[in-house]
């Protein structure tokens, strides 16, 4: 039997959710199917759990447009919704006369993104914000904070089932195919069981596994389908109390971030992604173990802005991976591609969407809303 619906979403990470919230409040039939047997326990629950001002992306690209959207919209959903956050700013930090002469810069990149809040400060006014910091000068960026999102997830899917929509977890799409005006998707459960939905759109949200699920839809070309790259990043916990009331970065590096210092909502410091170039072609045989001698480049990339670091302090706490649509450093932008792109009528699919996917999924799922209405 054919359940015959509005909408599909596939992937119940908080990008996913957040399209089916949005669909769901536009008074759309939502179904959100997830093979996991819970929401989020991809990409979603394995980050820095940052709110990003978007200070680093090419201008005018998608993660440089909705990051800066994504924020204002997530502190507000965060106050209004009560979900745990903090704004506690970061400093991105300097520690050579080198790095220094690409500050200014940066905070330029920043401003031409729509941030106009970074504020350059010298080593002696950082040393009295982060006693225990050595740096020769900073960039302050007070809208960047911290957001509890196993709380954030909670709370898109309650909105969503609030407003109609269904999540079907433990369901797997294998198969999908054009049929009249509806894609009908072969789902199938853990248990064997199988179902077919019709749905007049479907939304692949699948973060990791987009790519894979989108080779499942007879018919859609090869070209407009991304080769899979992943992109591990390790976190390392800091045993003991931080002495860090913000978040510290360092210089952007190649391929990601840098090892840079984050706090949680209980003030517990954490340190990573270093950036894990996996030979993995499938998303299923990714494996997040966290290998302890890489804790040695951890120690040397940490003690160039925090000189204390003690021995011995650091501990194993978990990596996540990146989808990437190339194998190498260079940053490449969202792709977000529907119907017009790829002239499959129906389909919106997302790749790619790494960081800062947490920041900018509300505004993520605005785009797509509207992207389904121009198609």
């Amino acid at each position: 039997m054919t359940e015959r619906i509005d909408c599909v979403v596939i992937g119940a990470g908080v990008v996913g959710l957040a399209i089916a919230r949005a669909f769901a409040l536009a008074g759309r039939e939502v179904v959100i199917v997830e093979a996991d047997n819970s929401i989020g326990n991809g990409i979603s629950s394995r980050n820095s759990e940052v709110i990003h001002a978007g200070i680093y992306y090419r201008p005018g690209s998608l993660k440089a447009r909705l990051c800066v959207e994504g924020r204002a919209l997530l502190y507000r959903y965060c106050e209004e919704r009560h979900v745990a956050h903090q704004r506690c700013g970061k400093l991105l930090v300097a520690t050579s006369a080198e790095q220094a002469e690409r500050m200014q810069a940066i905070a330029a990149h920043a401003a031409q993104n729509g941030v106009h809040d970074l504020t350059a400060i010298d080593a002696a006014h950082a040393k009295e914000l982060e006693p225990a910091l050595h740096c020769v000068g900073a960039l302050l960026s007070p809208s960047t904070g911290i957001v509890d999102s196993h709380g954030l997830l909670q709370q898109l899917l309650a909105d969503a089932e609030a407003h109609g929509a269904i999540l079907a977890l433990q369901s797997q799409v294998v198969a999908a195919r054009r049929t009249g005006d509806n894609i009908t998707l072969d789902v199938v459960t853990t248990d064997g069981d199988q179902m077919q939905l019709s749905a007049g759109l479907v939304i692949n949200a699948g973060g990791l596994a987009a790519p894979r699920l989108a080779r499942c839809f007879e018919g859609l070309a090869p070209e407009h389908i991304p080769a899979a790259y992943f992109a591990k990043g390790n976190y390392f916990s800091l045993s003991g109390k931080t002495p860090f009331s913000r978040l510290i970065y360092p210089l952007p590096e190649d391929g990601g971030l840098g090892v840079h210092l984050t706090l949680d909502l209980a003030g517990q410091a954490r340190f990573g992604p270093d950036v894990e170039w996996l030979d993995v072609k499938d998303d299923r045989n990714l494996d997040y173990a966290v290998d302890l001698r890489r804790s040695e480049r951890f120690y040397a990339s940490i003690r160039r802005y925090w000189p204390a670091l003690p021995d011995a302090s650091l501990q194993a706490s978990y990596s996540g991976v990146r989808p990437k649509l190339t194998s190498t450093s260079k940053e490449e932008d969202f792709l977000i591609s529907g119907p017009v792109q790829h002239g499959y009528a129906g389909l919106i699919n997302l790749f790619g969407i790494e960081s800062p996917g947490l920041t900018s999924s509300l505004a993520i799922a605005q785009y797509v809303l509207a992207q389904s209405e121009a198609a």
